[in-house]
């Protein structure tokens, strides 16, 4: 693989470009890559414009660790609202990246505590090396969850194993994880970046329009009635089938080709 741009946001987050596939890799080793305001700047920075040319998005952190989540020294002296407040950005910048209309793959390593699940439990696919530890430890520390996680890590494992996993700080490995639906995929050791860019780049073969209904449609179906789930479902399969990236997958399956999205 051959980086073909980089770039450093605000010294923390280090982007770079391979092919159509953008790689957000977190730059703060020394702390295990413990998320600060200047970070979820950048991340928002990002995800509020990303590269036209993008077609899949890679996540990853430095120095074995994708995150031990949220960077507690900045948190100590705050007031209730401005920790509401910090809460609710929190909110916002994890709303674009699961919103993204460019899939995003997190390779997990190391350190993915806290803050820093919350972060991957945002991602669209999630990927984990063996040695990863999964952790809440925030009861532990005699706080309450800020960055989402009530919501998406309770709709990825259930409610009643976050809220074991918050009163005793369990930790989970990688394999452990993906028994429980924190990962979708288990690799070993020093494999994680290698497998991201893998299905980035199988990922990014798609058409970005079906990619985005994919990811635009399939989370709000699910919460929505069955009746109005199936009815959106219809609507989303309408729109689906009209445009040039619809024409060149029938075409290509017609033609028992290989169909390339995005030409026109």
């Amino acid at each position: 693989m051959s980086e073909t741009s980089e770039a450093t946001h605000r010294g923390l987050v280090t982007v770079s470009q391979i092919g159509n596939v953008a790689h957000l890799r977190f730059d703060r080793p020394e702390k295990r890559n413990a998320l600060n305001d200047a970070t979820i700047t950048a991340i928002d920075e990002f995800f509020s414009s990303p590269p036209a040319a993008v077609r899949a998005i890679v996540l990853s952190g430095a120095g074995g660790h994708f995150s031990s989540g949220l960077d507690l020294s900045e948190q100590v002296h705050r007031e209730p609202l401005a920790v509401m407040a910090h809460s609710r950005n929190w909110h916002r910048v994890m709303e674009l990246l699961q919103n993204s209309p460019v899939p995003v793959i997190a390779a997990m390593t190391g350190a993915v505590m806290g803050g820093g699940l919350e972060l991957a439990a945002a991602c669209h696919v999630r990927l984990a090396e063996e040695g990863v530890q999964f952790r809440m430890p925030e009861g532990l520390r005699g706080i309450f969850v800020g960055g989402g996680g009530s919501v998406r890590i309770s709709r990825l494992i259930g409610s009643d194993r976050l809220i074991e996993m918050m009163l005793t700080g369990r930790i989970y490995s990688g394999a452990e994880g993906e028994r429980i639906g924190l990962a979708h995929y288990v690799v070993p050791e020093g494999r994680a970046l290698e497998k991201a860019f893998e299905l980035a780049h199988r990922i990014a073969e798609n058409s970005p329009a079906i990619n985005q209904f994919i990811i635009q449609a399939i989370g709000k179906i699910a919460a929505m009635p069955p009746e109005a789930g199936l009815y959106a479902e219809s609507l989303t399969a309408a729109l689906s089938q009209t445009g040039p990236d619809a024409e060149e997958g029938l075409r290509a399956f017609l033609e028992k080709r290989k169909p390339v999205f995005g030409r026109s």
